[in-house]
């Protein structure tokens, strides 16, 4: 069995500003809530590889894992898949950016399957990126209106 979630938002601010800011994933400590670090390992055009490490969870655990992103400037979209899969049996996710209304729809599709020891499955995973997505999106569209904005 496999899940597959999908999340947008609109962000108000022009397509090379969302794509510059939303794709330079050193910066993503600041982009995201989660995330207490970002390590660039390697990088060649429009791809990069990665290791992101999360802030404490209310247990006080930290997690980490390697992923790869390939970006593809004119389609504007992304394809990333985990290396590290912890927990997954495997992660893929798929960003799309499309001009709309003055601003750009930023789409978020994730594709995976939980490992049959992983401590949630499958729903359980999808509930909580369901639930965790829009928090992030709603974040990155406040600082990347705010960077269009001239404002940080």
């Amino acid at each position: 069995m496999a899940a597959r979630t999908e999340n947008t938002v609109l962000v108000q601010a022009p397509m090379d500003l969302v794509w510059r800011m939303t794709n330079d994933v050193a910066s993503w400590p600041e982009l995201f809530s989660e995330y207490a670090a970002a390590e660039i390992l390697e990088q060649g055009e429009n791809r990069v590889r990665f290791r992101l490490t999360t802030h404490p969870d209310e247990a006080g655990r930290t997690w980490s894992w390697v992923s790869e992103r390939h970006s593809d400037p004119a389609s504007r979209t992304v394809r990333a898949e985990r290396v590290e899969t912890g927990p997954f049996e495997y992660m893929r996710i798929h960003w799309d950016y499309t001009e709309v209304d003055g601003g750009v729809r930023l789409r978020w599709v994730q594709d995976f399957a939980m490992k049959p020891a992983a401590p949630v499955d499958d729903a359980g995973m999808a509930e909580r990126i369901n639930r965790n997505t829009p928090v992030q999106q709603r974040r990155i569209k406040e600082i990347v209106e705010r960077a269009a904005k001239g404002e940080g």
